[in-house]
């Protein structure tokens, strides 16, 4: 199985620190993959520079038929490509494909919301009409996307959508512990064409690719989807030269359980949250909030379900993968230890299975948890839910608030007045009342307050992150 690094263009070996890629679900190595040089980051960055001029000034016709030649190609190949992102994160088959469709979906929304970025035409109030204000939206330039490890296709979409179509062009990182579906793509692209330096999908060390992106003067914005530690580092390495930024950043989701909710609903879906992507996701549930009168019967309800997930990876039967690595699993078992240590009550799970080879880790249930603790104060990104008790709503809403991060939050009542007291007070991006929210994110904003970042990854408000406002005063 070999694997290029994609530039200006052409498929070419990385030169730079070779690392090995294992699968998760099996703890086998996949391939050892020798990651792109500084100089062929800096290269990357040079053919997006000079690649940007032609396809900014492509009619937005002929974008859309390179987009739509790439998306073409990419449903050629979706089993492969749902196959491998499948071994490399450990994913079921239906969770990998699910990923490779928002991907697909997000170029053709992007597109098509890019034929929507109007301009407008303002008349000068100071004098006799005859001046005109016009306001256009043009392409910012060179743009640098750093994908998570968690969801490399579907954060990919995020990604490629808005440059794509916008008419900027991008230098892509792949996660290090997930590049192969990424690089792949990168090969289709030169398979069917694509116009050179528009793409360019370079993977490998910080410091050989992520430091050499970060402090070029050539990106016009830097785009991320990570942890907020990883935020904050980018925007220190970028700040030698002026870039916009949008990031998407940690979280520590509350779900606040009132004692009117429907619990078998919030149980099932606080539990399959939880279990989803071993709860690998950053609009994970972080900490359940949940009445004191309706939690030994939500916790029982939970624990049910736990205690039935059955663990696997791609085509098999199961209700949850593995976590990417041993170096996570280990973490979220220290999380699990110190908790314990500090008071909470393991119900259940936690431990690893027996003669199961790969990263898995059963899912784990904690009550007795206050929001002072470790647990409660991270993002856990791992199978583990520690429950809270409450009084009142008040103290409902403050518990959840008090965080630093403000990404997503989940309550369950149905009280409509408490529905528009948590609607308008949690302090999030995103809230979710009774439901998910839908199978894909598009074309939903995905926001955050707090540390949990900047931009609205998926929607039209992150399209017009790709564009510069120019305003043209004239006098016919």
């Amino acid at each position: 199985m070999e694997f290029y690094q994609y530039f200006g263009g052409q498929l070419v070996k990385g030169e730079g620190t070779t690392r090995p890629v294992y699968a998760p679900g099996t703890g086998e190595k996949i391939v050892s993959l020798p990651g792109a040089s500084r100089e062929q980051t800096l290269a990357a960055l040079a053919s997006a520079q000079k690649a940007f001029p032609l396809w900014s000034r492509m009619s937005l016709n002929e974008r859309g038929i390179w987009i739509n030649k790439l998306k073409s190609v990419l449903l050629e190949h979706q089993e492969e490509l749902v196959e491998l992102l499948s071994l490399e994160t450990g994913k079921s088959y239906a969770g990998a494909s699910r990923g490779f469709q928002v991907l697909c979906d997000a170029l053709s929304f992007y597109y098509e919301e890019a034929r929507r970025v109007y301009g407008r035409v303002t008349p000068d109030y100071n004098t006799d009409y005859r001046t005109y204000h016009l306001t256009q939206y043009q392409p910012l330039g060179a743009v640098i996307s750093h994908l998570a490890w968690n969801m490399p296709l579907l954060n990919l979409g995020a990604k490629l959508g808005p440059a794509l179509a916008s008419g900027c062009t991008c230098v892509i990182k792949p996660a290090s512990l997930t590049p192969l579906s990424a690089l792949r793509i990168g090969q289709l692209a030169h398979e069917i064409g694509f116009p050179a330096g528009v793409v360019n999908i370079v993977s490998g060390t910080v410091d050989e690719v992520g430091t050499t992106l970060n402090e070029s003067p050539i990106p016009k914005m830097i785009t991320l989807i990570g942890s907020t530690q990883t935020g904050l580092q980018v925007v220190a390495a970028s700040s030698k030269s002026i870039k916009s930024h949008s990031l998407e950043l940690g979280g520590n989701a509350p779900a606040v359980v009132m004692s009117d909710a429907d619990l078998p609903a919030a149980a099932r879906f606080l539990a399959g949250l939880k279990m989803n992507n071993c709860g690998q996701l950053c609009t994970s549930v972080n900490r359940a909030i949940v009445h004191e009168s309706v939690a030994e019967e939500f916790c029982a309800m939970v624990a049910e379900q736990f205690k039935a997930c059955r663990l696997g990876w791609g085509r098999e039967e199961c209700d949850m993968g593995p976590l990417i690595s041993e170096g996570e699993r280990a973490r979220v078992m220290g999380l699990i230890d110190r908790a314990v240590q500090a008071g909470a009550h393991l119900v259940c799970g936690g431990q690893i299975p027996e003669g199961k080879p790969g990263y898995y880790l059963t899912p784990a249930l904690l009550t007795g948890c206050t929001n002072d603790m470790e647990i409660c104060r991270t993002e856990i990104f791992g199978p583990v839910l520690p429950v809270i008790t409450f009084r009142t709503l008040d103290e409902a809403i403050e518990l959840a608030n008090d965080t630093e991060y403000g990404l997503s939050s989940y309550a369950y009542t149905t009280n409509l007045s408490s529905a528009f007291r948590l609607y308008q007070e949690l302090e999030t991006g995103e809230v979710f009342i009774n439901v998910w929210g839908g199978g894909s994110p598009l074309p939903y904003p995905h926001s955050g307050m707090k540390k949990s970042g900047i931009g609205a990854d998926f929607s039209t408000d992150s399209l017009l992150e790709y564009y510069r406002i120019k305003r043209v005063c004239m006098t016919p």
